[in-house]
């Protein structure tokens, strides 16, 4: 069986958490410890994970140091990008391969991910990064920083382009990996975003975030994967979400899913991606938290997504 797990940077440096290694490690060691157990039993094993948390913060410290050094700008986004990529992926592969047995090898690749410079997605910019910023903070950070920012949840968020994406560039890569039984880790962030730019040859980076669950969804079906997860912050998905008539979806259809909207930059994207693969290949996806991947692999937790479904079936879902 073949398995693409997406992590939500948002599950590993959760909502009012502070965004530091410590609280990271910690996330990564509770996901670690079901991704072992889920290597174990499955021959091919993909991870992706997010990073809107983990770049912001970079973007944030680059801005501060360029602020005190006037003739320095920043690192662009797709720098900052890879950086991130990086550093989740180290540690993934850390901790996974300290669980794994000896012989089962853990490799990490920088992914790049091509996408069109004149995407709609540049100028109407939905991708939240970085730390949530209080109302009181909201016009502090307005006036000091040239941002768009928007709300998320209870707060407000930097948000930045997050273009298509069109293709995995080191696909060659991951497909050799998994057949000799490696467990890969890649696309992180959504892979590291390049263009073909007008007057130039060749690909370039591109100030932009991918969404990683629409390239995951991309991955998960060139790879031809059995199953897609979506690991994040939320029991599933949720109709009518911060009301009081609120409730978790259990098995449902694509087309069930397209009667609703969700948030742009938060649960739409997932809900976006996870039924791309289901439709492209006909095979199941699951949106739900990231301490029970092994429960949504087996079908008793998070949002089912299949091409068939039984209508109106529930999951017993914690309301956040």
């Amino acid at each position: 069986m073949k398995i693409v797990i997406a992590i939500g940077g948002n599950a590993l440096l959760k909502r009012g958490e502070a965004l530091s290694a410590a609280n990271q490690l910690a996330n990564i060691r509770l996901a670690a410890l079901q991704l072992a157990r889920v290597a174990a039993q499955h021959a091919e094993l993909v991870l992706t994970h997010g990073n809107g948390p983990q770049v912001g913060l970079l973007a944030l410290q680059a801005s501060e140091y360029a602020a005190s050094h006037c003739d320095l700008p920043a690192y662009p986004l797709d720098v900052l990008g890879a950086q991130t990529e990086g550093m989740i992926a180290y540690l993934l592969e850390q901790e996974l391969s300290n669980l794994l047995p000896a012989g089962r090898q853990v490799s990490s690749l920088l992914s790049r991910v091509e996408v069109a410079a004149d995407d709609p997605a540049f100028a109407h910019p939905t991708k939240p990064i970085g730390p949530v910023y209080s109302q009181d903070q909201l016009q502090t950070i307005a006036a000091a920083k040239d941002w768009k920012l928007a709300k998320d949840g209870g707060g407000w968020r930097r948000v930045v382009a997050s273009p298509k994406p069109l293709r995995v560039l080191g696909l060659p890569s991951i497909r050799c990996l998994l057949e000799g039984g490696v467990v890969v880790i890649a696309c992180g962030g959504g892979g590291i975003p390049v263009a073909k730019q007008a007057g130039r040859t060749g690909l370039h980076g591109i100030e932009a975030v991918i969404d990683k669950d629409l390239c995951s969804a991309m991955l998960a079906t060139e790879l031809d994967a059995d199953c897609l997860i979506i690991a994040t912050d939320v029991e599933s998905v949720f109709l009518d979400w911060g009301l009081p008539s609120q409730r978790a979806l259990g098995e449902v259809t694509p087309q069930q899913l397209a009667q609703h909207n969700f948030a742009d930059g938060s649960m739409g994207p997932k809900v976006a991606a996870a039924c791309a693969f289901v439709n492209a290949t006909g095979r199941r996806a699951v949106i739900g938290p990231l301490a029970k991947i092994e429960a949504m692999l087996a079908g008793q937790a998070g949002t089912q997504i299949k091409v068939a479904a039984q209508a109106g079936r529930q999951i017993k879902a914690s309301l956040p």
